[in-house]
């Protein structure tokens, strides 16, 4: 049909000599070519829908179109303009000779292209992907430094794998868009970058047919995964891929998907999102990067961009300087908590907020989405075991650093862990507190053998651990919020676990009925000395008591009635007598009396009656043994405490000589000793710590002071050559005749699990080289030892040890050794250093700091007549620890 109107128009036209007419044949022309150009655009926009791209061809037809439209409209419009001038304007005759020819034209090129515009088979075809395509993405606060790191990563031919992963809400799916879209613009050899979405209901064929996606594969149903993996390999090895995976829950095989393997030879590279950095390692990361919490700076900024101008009165800004404290630095809750209160404009409305955020946080709007994404981690955790360790590190106040001992202790007791092989269960405690951290819902704390909990993971757990009912409270936790007086006694009567430690109570006047209370913490309240006679009467399955430094002088007979308590901890407080009735505790195996100084009675009833005792600590403590002049016949005896059958872990304090030389002969006590107090024993020449093989390899702590005549300490050859494996912590006061710590040669087999040395008043000292050899030392006190010289001294250490020495020294703190002339003979680099005082120390000149990178460099405290009269071999390393310096 088109043709036959083109060859009607042609005739027409060429039959007629009026430019006029010819000019109205072209439009009746451009009229037909713009509705075929029409129904073709219909058909692109129907292929586009559908995942297709428009041809090069089809695009220059459509071009050509218009071209010639443009061409037409404006010959017309000056055949117009001549046709007006026409009798005033005799010059125009000899143009319309030219119009006549461009008329001419045009119209062949119209008669063209209505010919050629037949595209039905080739109009659209499979597009070729961008390299990126552009994720949907907000303004970040905080995340450069970590970007540059996986630029970096990226760089580097060596590294295939990259692993970001942090607790959830912390910002590492907004940084893994941050890169997908930074490839947009920065510079890179990838052929193709793809994002894909695993999350925690991870199958196979979701990565599968997000790549066929992108690579514009067909996704046939009837095809296994293996067939389809074979298709999408044989696109992906011959492209530089970068596969960004987010939120993966679980290590994947990428062979398995037909994804080739990074390596250098294919140049493929792989990023992937996680909150566990197990996964980090089933992934075979070769970088491992975590997305750390916003310092106080950014978090501030990220609240104030949500919150909006409120924040400009001064009267807020207190309030929300507290609830940015609150957040930690977790990006999702400031986001989260900074929307909610971006319409609150009085002080009660933020008041109410902190207070929410302390008591009832889900009472805010947004944080039940909060909870929700946290929620995953810990449904993912292994176990139901695992999940109650976890709920129960909330009892602990907020930003509180616990001890990791204190804590399995608290578990074993609880029967979250196996506790019939007590070591196997202390092992599987640090197995859990390892989970927990890979997993970033648990921290470090302030020491490395301290964890703590996030405030918002804290909220979290005591939001999981809290029934539906409202009154249904679970857990009753005011610790350390200043309380002087403890919680009324109806608020006990449901719960499971009872937290008001270190709180100014200083009385428990009334009898609580808590028939499902298995933990009550109330240590830390310096002053409660009362405590009703009745008070645990009601208490039937308590297992975890901690009274621990608190002014009790007297524990309550009712203390009989906890029939099922395993842990008791009294250490710390004043107690002069343990009552009678604490034998009757027939399944207690955790009893800690360390630093009770008044305690004058441990009636033999009582210890032997706790036949199921594990670990009694009377370290700095109880100390009338046998033997002595103040002993009774009906007081504990070291055979008591031998007859203790599944007695492990011993706390002992001796006073007397012939006390120290009765323990000797207790062959099973002596592998039980785990804490040793040794004080004021006269005629103490030397002392012989172990023996026979096994003595003294349970050895943690080793305290001794006051003992005038001590020379020295000595192993005996039978006990082997490994001697003293476990001790950790060695304090030696006021011992004034010692002239060397040990006598023996110490070895590389010697004192490894060695990590703090505390000496005081030890004036005959000369040096205490022999640290040089210990590999785990962090930790030392050298205070009023006024003979020592030199820490190290240059004579008394052989060099080219296997090991570099002081790699875990963290703490230096050196005091009134007024002949101290040298530390060490040698510059070290000391890796982990983070602080060094030198106070009073006049003679020493010298510091042995090797230079490192600055932020590795420690606080160095001291006189600033001290400072400015130190020696600098290198000026250098003057320069650099200068910023360092603090005068003291």
């Amino acid at each position: 049909m088109v043709g036959s109107i083109s060859k009607f128009i042609t005739s027409k036209i060429s039959s007629v000599m009026n430019l006029d007419q010819r000019a109205d044949c072209v439009a009746t022309a451009l009229e037909a070519l713009k509705g075929k150009r029409d129904d073709l655009k219909r058909k692109i926009d129907h292929a586009e829908f559908q995942g297709l791209e428009c041809t090069n061809q089809v695009n220059r037809w459509l071009q050509r179109v218009e071209e010639a439209e443009a061409e037409a409209n404006l010959i017309t419009g000056k055949i117009r303009h001549q046709k007006k001038c026409f009798w005033c304007c005799p010059a125009d005759i000899c143009s319309r000779d030219e119009l006549r020819s461009k008329v001419e034209k045009v119209f062949e090129e119209i008669h063209e292209l209505m010919g050629e515009g037949n595209f039905d088979a080739i109009l659209a075809e499979e597009s070729i992907p961008d390299a990126v395509e552009e994720m949907p993405d907000r303004p970040t606060v905080g995340l450069d430094l970590s970007l540059d790191k996986v630029w970096q990563f990226l760089a580097d031919d060596e590294i295939g794998i990259i692993g970001i992963y942090g607790m959830g809400g912390v910002g590492k799916t907004t940084l893994l868009k941050r890169i997908n879209n930074g490839l947009i613009t920065r510079s890179h050899n990838f052929d193709l970058v793809i994002w894909i979405l695993v999350s925690k209901e991870f199958v196979a064929e979701k990565i599968q047919k997000a790549i066929g996606v992108r690579l514009g594969l067909s996704w046939e149903e009837t095809e296994d995964n293996k067939e389809r993996a074979s298709r999408i390999h044989k696109v992906l090895r011959k492209k530089k891929l970068l596969l960004l995976l987010d939120d993966v829950w679980e290590g994947l095989n990428l062979e398995e998907m037909g994804i080739p393997l990074p390596d250098k030879r294919s140049k493929c590279k792989v990023i992937f999102t996680t909150r566990s950095m197990d996964v980090c390692s089933d992934m075979g990361a070769d970088r491992k990067l975590r997305v750390e919490f916003l310092n106080e700076r950014d978090s501030w900024q990220l609240f104030r961009e949500k919150v909006g101008e409120i924040l400009e009165s001064p009267s807020i800004r207190h309030y929300a300087k507290t609830i940015v404290r609150k957040c930690g630095g977790l990006p999702l809750a400031l986001i989260t908590i900074g929307r909610a209160m971006a319409n609150k404009e009085s002080e009660q409305e933020w008041e109410y907020a902190i207070q929410a955020l302390r008591i009832s946080p889900s009472e805010l709007r947004g944080m039940d989405d909060v909870f929700t994404l946290l929620r995953f981690s810990y449904d993912n955790l292994d176990n139901d075991a695992l999940r109650s360790c976890f709920l129960y590190c909330s009892i602990f106040p907020e930003d509180y650093s616990v001890e990791k001992e204190q804590i399995i202790e608290y578990w074993i007791a609880e029967g979250f862990l196996d506790g019939t092989h007590e070591s196997n269960a202390y092992n599987k405690g640090h197995a859990f507190i390892g989970a927990l951290k890979v997993s970033c819902l648990l921290e470090t704390g302030e020491e490395q053998s301290q964890v703590k909990m996030h405030d918002v993971i804290r909220s979290f757990a005591l939001w999981i651990a809290t029934a539906t009912g409202r009154d249904e409270k679970k857990f009753l936790i005011q610790s350390s919020v200043g309380l002087t007086e403890a919680p009324r006694v109806q608020e006990w009567g449901k719960a499971e676990r009872i937290s008001l430690f270190d709180n100014f109570i200083t009385a428990l006047p009334e009898t609580p009925v808590c028939p499902n209370l298995s933990t009550l913490l109330l240590h830390w309240n310096s002053g409660l000395s009362r405590m009703a006679n009745g008070f645990f009467q009601y208490m039937p399955v308590l297992r975890v008591l901690d009274l621990s430094f608190t002014s009790l002088r007297e524990i309550p007979e009712s203390i009989g009635h906890l029939v099922e308590l395993r842990h008791l901890n009294l250490s710390g407080t004043k107690v002069i007598t343990l009552p009678k009735e604490l034998g009757s505790l027939t399944k207690l195996r955790h009893l800690d009396l360390q630093r009770t100084y008044s305690l004058r009675t441990v009636p033999s009833e009582v210890i032997l009656g706790l036949y199921e005792l594990r670990i009694l600590n009377l370290y700095y403590s109880y100390s009338f043994w046998e033997g002595q002049e103040h002993h009774d016949e009906n007081e504990v005896s070291f055979s008591d405490l031998e007859s203790l059958r599944h007695l492990i872990g011993v706390g002992i304090t001796v006073s007397e000589l012939t006390t120290l030389q009765k323990l000797s002969g207790y062959r099973h006590l002596l592998k039980c000793i785990q804490f040793l107090y040794i004080t004021a024993c006269q005629g103490l020449f030397y002392l012989q710590l172990a023996t026979n093989s096994g003595d003294g390899e349970r050895l943690r702590r080793l305290s001794i002071n006051n003992c005038c005549d001590l020379k020295y300490l000595v192993i005996c050859a039978g006990a082997g050559k490994k001697w003293l494996p476990s001790l950790e912590v060695l304090a030696l006061h006021c011992l004034p005749n010692l002239t060397t710590v040990w006598k023996n040669s110490i070895t590389q087999d010697c004192l490894q699990n060695l990590q703090s040395i505390n000496i005081w008043y030890c004036h005959r000292l000369k040096n205490v080289s022999w640290l040089f050899q210990l590999p785990r030392l962090e930790v030392v006190y050298l205070f009023y030892c006024n003979g020592m010289e030199e820490v190290i001294g240059e004579d008394e250490v052989v060099l080219g040890e296997l090991w570099e020495p002081f790699l875990s020294l963290r703490t230096v703190s050196i005091r009134n050794l007024p002949k101290l002339k040298s530390i060490c003979p040698w510059k070290l680099g000391f890796p982990s250093l983070e602080r060094i005082a030198i106070i009073s120390c006049p003679n020493l000149r010298k510091l042995p700091l090797r230079p490192q990178h600055s932020s590795m460099l420690p606080k160095v405290y001291g006189s600033r007549q001290w400072w400015d009269g130190l020696e600098w071999d290198d000026p250098s390393t003057k320069t650099a620890l200068a910023p360092c310096f603090v005068a003291s």
